[in-house]
């Protein structure tokens, strides 16, 4: 019975405690949950000593009075607005919230902003997955990344710590989340700079822009509202392969509006139109034969355009890159960015074309070898080709001089001789000639000796009968030796004067026969003869001498005399 009597009496002095304590407070605690003003009394350590007009003092992190990313700005005597969030314990200490005080206060500002759908002002001061947190004046607010800007931003850096305005997409008190779009304000500032730059534009305006996107074709320049195409042509006077050599995205630029329609909307600018034209002029500045020196910027299969200036190209042609090498790909004989010295071959302003050749640059190789070597001079090469027709002869890095069967030997024919030389021999030979035009060089290896028949094809003449020895015995004819160093055909209707006795066979390889020349070819070393001519001359010579029919003799009587007297003249009597 006694102790419960003293439990009762405990519980008793509890509930007259805080009968007292409320009356001490003021018996209002309505308060709790709540935002009241309170003035700061002193700063200790980091927190804050606050009075908010109660009997006891509340303490508050220093942390909740900083802004976002920033630093507390608080002293002592400051009046702040606190969020009374409840009483410690029964000593009657509360707990107190600067953030939250903010918190509710920016709450009811942005909803009525949202309702209005008003723009916020606020500062990005965090990453999270997916976005960014925004600070709206106390209230934590999610920011998308793809509700940053108008198109990517590869560095938010520049934007965070820096006031900013905002959309409100969606607010949720009760789950305390609040979505906003800096996107959504510069669209609809863009909407509104672009109406205006639209009914202002005009062909000929130079505007600035920032370069949004490249193609392969151009770039899209943001001309503030409104985006317009910079073909990859009109970068720049020079060749620009692609636009990535020029430009990059979020380069400031200057452009000139090229041409604008207004129903479609469609903006061609030009960045080159502002520079000066670098083709003004040309014709003077490159005339016709000059050399100059240039860079190669493109190779394609008909040729290779060289960069004589910025903004100034010509074309090499394929045919006028080399002078030996033929059918070959331009690629094969320059390379991209190379320098090279070149000739002017043709300008023409008007057109904008240059034709210039890399082989004139370089010197004709025919022309100069025949400087070097004019006929009748003795060059040395290697065989570098064996035809049917005869042999290939380098005689210079790039040039071949050829000998032709017939100008191996003297004495053997073209086939033989040429059987006697192997690929890759370094072997003499003369230059015969030399003709430019043709890039043709003829050379010869027998012309380094004398000719052995020289000495009798400088006294034989055509109508001389002369001894000859059959070589060969061929069906239409017979191949004879003239003094053992010329080659003599008779042909068979040239073998005698009676039908019956025109027969190759019956002559042998080894027989002396006297036959007239009929022919002397020198450059071929080769006679024409004929026994039948021999023949019928010396009838009509033995017709004159001995008399003739009419006279009474008979042409036997005639001939027979001739023959006679032939035979006495071969015996020596």
């Amino acid at each position: 019975m006694t102790a419960s009597r003293t439990a009762t009496a405990a519980q008793t002095g509890n509930d007259d405690f805080a009968t007292l304590l409320d009356v001490y407070l003021g018996a209002d605690t309505s308060f709790a949950g709540s935002v009241i003003s309170g003035l700061v009394l002193r700063i200790e350590g980091d927190v804050a000593v606050v009075d908010v007009g109660l009997k006891s003092e509340g303490r508050i992190p220093l942390k909740e009075f900083a802004p976002a990313g920033g630093t507390a700005e608080i002293h002592a005597g400051d009046r702040i607005d606190i969020f009374v969030e409840r009483y410690e314990d029964r000593d009657g200490s509360i707990m107190l919230s600067r953030e939250k005080a903010r918190r509710e206060e920016a709450w009811v500002v942005l909803e009525r902003a949202y309702e209005a759908n008003q723009r916020v002002d606020g500062v990005i001061f965090g990453r999270v997955k997916g976005g960014f947190t925004v600070d709206l004046g106390g209230a934590v607010a999610f920011l998308p990344g793809s509700q940053v800007d108008i198109r990517p931003v590869r560095d938010v850096g520049p934007l965070m710590g820096s006031p900013q305005p905002f959309q409100i997409l969606k607010m949720d008190r009760a789950r305390g989340n609040i979505v906003v779009s800096r996107r959504a304000v510069l669209e609809e500032s863009r909407a509104e700079q672009r109406g205006e730059l639209v009914k202002s534009l005009s062909e000929g305006m130079v505007l600035d822009g920032v370069v949004k996107n490249i193609t392969d074709y151009g770039a899209f320049v943001d001309l503030g509202g409104v985006d317009g195409l910079l073909h990859v042509t009109d970068i720049a006077w020079r060749r620009i392969n692609h636009p990535s050599e020029a430009l990059t995205i979020g380069q400031p630029v200057k452009v000139q509006v090229i041409r604008f329609n207004s129903e479609t909307q469609r903006i061609s600018l030009g960045m080159k139109q502002l520079m000066a034209d670098p083709w003004d002029g040309v014709a003077i500045k490159y005339p016709v034969n000059a050399k100059f020196s240039g860079r190669v910027t493109n190779i394609t299969d008909y040729g290779a355009f060289v960069e004589l200036e910025p903004g100034v190209e010509g074309l090499v042609h394929v045919s006028e890159m080399s002078w030996t090498k033929k059918n070959v790909h331009p690629g094969k004989i320059v390379a991209t960015s190379q320098e090279v010295d070149v000739m002017i071959l043709d300008a023409d302003e008007p057109k904008r074309r240059i034709s210039l050749g890399l082989k004139q640059a370089q010197g004709n190789p025919w022309e100069l070898f025949l400087e070097a070597h004019p006929p009748g001079s003795m060059v040395e090469g290697e065989i570098r080709n064996i035809t049917e027709f005869g042999l290939f002869i380098g005689i210079g890095p790039e040039i071949d001089g050829m000998v032709h069967m017939s100008d191996l030997s003297w004495e053997e024919a073209g086939e033989a001789a040429m059987a006697k030389f192997e690929k890759g021999t370094v072997i003499k030979a003369k230059v015969l000639d030399v003709d430019v035009e043709k890039e043709r060089i003829s050379l010869g290896v027998k012309q380094l000796e004398a000719d052995p028949a020289a000495e009798v094809l400088d006294k034989v003449r055509k109508g001389d009968v002369v001894t000859c020895i059959v070589t060969q015995v061929q069906a239409n004819g017979i191949e004879v030796r003239v003094e053992d160093v010329l080659t003599g055909f008779i042909r068979r209707a040239e073998l005698a004067r009676d039908r019956e006795e025109q027969r190759a066979d019956r002559f042998s390889v080894g027989q002396k026969v006297d036959a007239r020349i009929t022919m002397v070819d020198r450059a071929a070393r080769r006679l024409a003869l004929t026994i039948k001519g021999k023949e019928v001359e010396e009838d009509r010579q033995a017709v004159a001498e001995y008399g003739s029919s009419d006279s009474g003799a008979s042409l036997g009587d005639i001939l027979g005399a001739a023959i006679r007297r032939r035979n006495q003249v071969a015996s020596g009597e």
